[in-house]
């Protein structure tokens, strides 16, 4: 038994001692770069985020620098490193400490991070050395959601059609369906849509995704092409939806439902469900609302107190005079606040409840409370939970001095 147990243990140890000399595979290793630059053609909207990989480079280089030109052969580049914390500088101008910059750019593992990009990111952008050796590149359209059209299909609306101008076709390609924003109620889903162009006139030297197809910001697209779909705006398609709350999350709602039970009962100030954040406004200014950690892709929904604001109702430009609307980064706005603004705006985030704002309006100095208000409910009732002790008290004390009177059970208790 103890030569079985030694031929065991042996066979377990050399198992371990070949686990642990297994290296990840280098995928640099098997990915060549190609010998003739090319561009992959990438399509965003305003204020998204996105990562741009870096998919091949010399096995040698152990870091690399990322280079960014409006056009091709621009003689204004912007130079993005990861030597000395990923500073970023610029040929023509260098840019100032502080800059915006230099908290959207970032590099990690070798791929380029760009957060919150904006128009004026279009453009190409090159994986290289420091030397100017360039490996793998990218053809970038950031489009405008300015002028953004939606469709609501609950309404029969369609999306546009699309455009033919000779051989020039200008469409719309659509992403994936959001998941629903909300859970155990009607809610809303969308898909965005961006401008496309197809076109034999294209550069051969920018790769596509359908056959001579590009987004209509690429640099693939001459410039005769691109005037003519500069007309053709980003959509957005909105359907409703009906899904039920997942079953982790009915039965954390349930005990914290049991748990404010339980502290009403002990007479404890509401809880709620998830964290509210208190914003006291002054009548008549304007606000901005944004749902933590939610991205202009993500499926956001906004409520007020037991009012579900949708979008068909609510999103941005719907129609001409709106005071409180949602715009197309899943931004709530209220353009003047009025005192009936007050009340608990809920946030959704991919379907799930995440936070509260909860807004107060004052005038001149003065706070208008709210019976809405759960910390105005929760003074009262302590009001007149204290109001009725002292009641209780008083009476109690006056009952027992009329039963020891009427019953001889005590002394007497008068001097």
């Amino acid at each position: 038994m103890s030569l079985a147990h030694a031929t065991v243990l042996l066979w377990a140890w050399g198992s371990l001692l070949t686990f642990e000399i297994v290296e990840k595979e280098n995928i640099f290793q098997k990915t060549p770069c190609p010998a003739f630059l090319m561009f992959d053609n990438a399509a965003y909207l305003t204020d998204m985020s996105f990562e741009l990989p870096c998919h091949c480079k010399p096995e040698e280089v152990l870091a690399v620098v990322w280079y960014h030109q409006k056009h091709l052969g621009s003689t204004h580049t912007q130079v993005l490193t990861d030597f000395d914390g990923r500073v970023l500088t610029e040929a023509a101008a260098h840019v100032r400490v502080g800059s915006d910059m230099l908290a959207r750019f970032s590099i990690r593992m070798f791929s380029l991070l760009v957060f919150r990009a904006q128009p004026e990111d279009s453009g190409l952008y090159f994986c290289g050395t420091r030397k100017g050796d360039y490996f793998y590149a990218y053809d970038v359209d950031i489009q405008s959601s300015e002028g953004m059209v939606a469709s609501f299909r609950d309404e029969g609306q369609e999306p546009f059609e699309d455009e033919y101008h000779g051989d020039l076709r200008v469409f719309t390609t659509f992403w994936e369906w959001t998941p629903c924003d909300r859970c155990g109620v009607r809610g809303e889903q969308w898909r965005i849509g961006l401008c496309y162009l197809q076109s034999p006139d294209l550069s051969p030297r920018y790769r596509q995704t359908l056959p001579n197809a590009v987004s209509c910001g690429s640099q693939a697209v001459p410039r005769k092409l691109r005037a003519r779909a500069k007309h053709h705006t980003p959509e957005l398609l909105v359907r409703s939806c009906l899904v039920s709350c997942e079953r982790r999350q009915t039965v954390h709602l349930g005990l914290l439902a049991i748990f404010n039970y339980v502290s009403k009962a002990g007479r404890r100030p509401w809880v709620p469900q998830v964290p509210i954040q208190f914003h006291q406004q002054m009548l008549g200014h304007g606000l901005l609302i944004s749902c933590p950690g939610a991205r202009p892709e993500h499926a956001v929904a906004w409520d007020k107190d037991r009012q579900q604001l949708y979008r068909t109702q609510y999103l941005k430009d719907v129609n001409r005079s709106m005071r409180v609307f949602i715009d197309h980064g899943n931004q709530l706005h209220i353009r003047f606040t009025q005192l009936s603004d007050r009340g608990i705006y809920y946030c959704w985030r991919q379907g799930v409840r995440v936070a509260g704002f909860r807004l107060a309006v004052k005038t001149r100095g003065h706070y208008h409370a709210s019976f809405s208000d759960p910390e105005t409910r929760a003074v009262l009732q302590l009001i007149l939970l204290g109001y009725a002790l002292i009641t209780a008290t008083f009476a109690t004390v006056h009952l027992c001095r009329c039963c020891c009177y009427f019953f001889r059970c005590c002394p007497n208790l008068s001097p």
